[in-house]
């Protein structure tokens, strides 16, 4: 199996990838529309590509069938992430990264991002990657299985930057499992930029502002 996704390429050559992944419920066509609003320069070769997540049964949604990179049996902190999911998934990005280096780009020039159940992925695969990568970025998101990284991880990403941010007034994701998740990475080796915003669960202008600026340093040449 591999993931659908919708791109948005830039007007010059590739010479970078930012893979995005969403949340829960959501589609690749979810974060698309904030390409514009990154202001990226046009020089930077930027290619986003945005992987719509499998389709599968959600058991707190009543075993409603969505877009979900995993599923989530229980609201319970410890358990939300379905950890057998989160390897599949973990998979399906792995293979989509080595993909995106088929068509050319080095792994040092590629970005894993996502948001809420993305996150998890992104954190997940980035962890534990043969690869070096040149950023990880994490939105409102936390780990999956945090006690299991120390005994798991590669050494291959441990100076890439990661960049996690989180809304203070988040319910959905309570900000204190992001700083758990951050404590995990740091106490990992891992080399993270925490920042928190005022926000519920999304994302918001001045969170852009943010991740703009620090695609443009981890993504410069």
């Amino acid at each position: 199996m591999n993931l659908s996704y919708v791109e948005v390429n830039p007007r010059t050559p590739v010479k970078a990838v930012v893979i995005w992944l969403h949340g829960l419920g959501d589609s690749g066509h979810g974060f698309a529309p904030i390409v514009p609003e990154l202001k990226l320069p046009e020089e930077m070769g930027v290619r986003f590509v945005f992987p719509h997540a499998p389709v599968r049964a959600v058991t707190i949604n009543n075993g409603m069938k969505m877009n979900a990179w995993y599923d989530i049996k229980s609201m319970d902190l410890e358990n939300r992430a379905d950890e057998s999911g989160v390897l599949e998934s973990a998979e399906l990005l792995e293979k989509l990264v080595d993909d995106e280096m088929a068509r050319g780009v080095p792994s040092e020039k590629i970005v894993l991002a996502g948001f809420s159940q993305g996150g998890v992925i992104a954190l997940h695969v980035s962890t534990r990657f043969k690869h070096k990568l040149a950023g990880v970025l994490a939105m409102s998101t936390y780990m999956c299985k945090p006690d299991k990284l120390a005994g798991e991880k590669s050494d291959t990403n441990l100076q890439t930057p990661f960049l996690m941010a989180h809304g203070s007034q988040d319910q959905m994701v309570p900000m204190f499992v992001g700083e758990q998740a951050r404590q995990t990475l740091t106490e990992c080796g891992f080399s993270v930029q925490w920042h928190d915003y005022p926000m519920e669960h999304s994302v918001c202008a001045q969170e852009l502002v943010e991740v703009s600026r620090w695609l443009q340093k981890v993504l410069a040449d």
